[in-house]
């Protein structure tokens, strides 16, 4: 009896860490220090003695059971964007730069040309918004999950000066509320679309006039990264008073986030395009506007 007899391949995991190296390499900053494989991913915060008062800021998530979806289309390039977006949004709402990120990847069996495919879509997430992927880890859970299972989850780590932070406190009547488009459902809700939608290939495949592509496509589309518009907006003199990420609680949960007491949001429902996924959505699934 040996590891690798219990279903721990000890070598398909250097070999995906060699497979994934050139994709971590693109997303290096210069603050990065070492090179992965070390225990701790080190990060050089020197450059934050500029500021008055650096704030560290921190998010983690995962996507969610969007990650079925890549199972059933056998497409692992893009969930690993997902990854990082979910967390480097979070830390852009409150006017943060995001700095690095890590990715945990549990695993049924570590195949590696797959967990590097996945490694490069977190680099691309990486690399979208600016942040370092500084280390990560890939966890094979034989007998806990089937082989061809995985989830991923990850966390970033940003820095603010408190004089820039968005904090919402100084929102009053009048301001004015603007919304962002999103890249189709990002990574929220699809517990609900797999009920709605059946996760086989041939529904995945079909292609929607509607929708301009197929539905699968159309799903799997990854999360949009919203650091460097934000960081636009802000470089170019306005200020931005508050900011919510609209994620699984909708506009009822998440907007309200970023308001003060007493103060209220309104939302103009026709003065944006509601994306063509939605209403499919509703449609097939007659789901209420609510």
């Amino acid at each position: 009896m040996d590891y690798k007899s219990s279903g721990v391949d000890i070598e398909a995991g250097y070999k995906s860490v060699e497979l994934m190296k050139e994709s971590i390499k693109e997303t290096r900053r210069p603050e990065m220090l070492g090179n992965i494989g070390g225990f701790a991913g080190a990060f050089d915060m020197s450059k934050i003695k500029e500021m008055d008062e650096p704030v560290m800021l921190s998010g983690t998530d995962g996507c969610g059971t969007k990650v079925k979806l890549a199972f059933v289309m056998d497409k692992h390039d893009t969930i690993g964007i997902d990854a990082v977006a979910m967390c480097v949004n979070d830390i852009a709402c409150s006017g943060g730069e995001p700095l690095f990120f890590l990715d945990y990847i549990a695993c049924g069996k570590n195949y590696p040309e797959k967990i590097a495919t996945i490694v490069g879509g977190v680099a691309e997430g990486c690399k979208q918004s600016g942040c370092a992927l500084i280390g990560g880890e890939t966890a094979e859970h034989p007998g806990l999950m089937p082989e061809d299972d995985y989830d991923i989850a990850g966390f970033a780590v940003g820095v603010v000066d408190k004089k820039d932070m968005i904090t919402g406190e100084n929102i009053k009547p009048g301001d004015k509320l603007i919304g962002m488009a999103s890249s189709g459902v990002h990574s929220n809700g699809f517990s609900l679309v797999r009920k709605v939608f059946e996760m086989t290939e041939e529904s995945l495949s079909t292609y929607y006039d509607e929708l301009g592509t197929t539905l699968g496509e159309a799903l799997i589309a990854p999360t949009r990264i919203y650091v460097n518009a934000l960081k636009s907006i802000r470089e170019s003199g306005i200020t931005i008073k508050g900011c919510s990420h609209i994620t699984g609680g909708g506009f009822y949960e998440n907007i309200p986030r970023m308001l003060p007491d007493g103060v209220k949001a309104i939302v103009k429902k026709d003065s944006y395009e509601v994306p063509a996924i939605f209403k499919l959505l509703q449609e097939k699934g007659d789901i209420t506007e609510e």
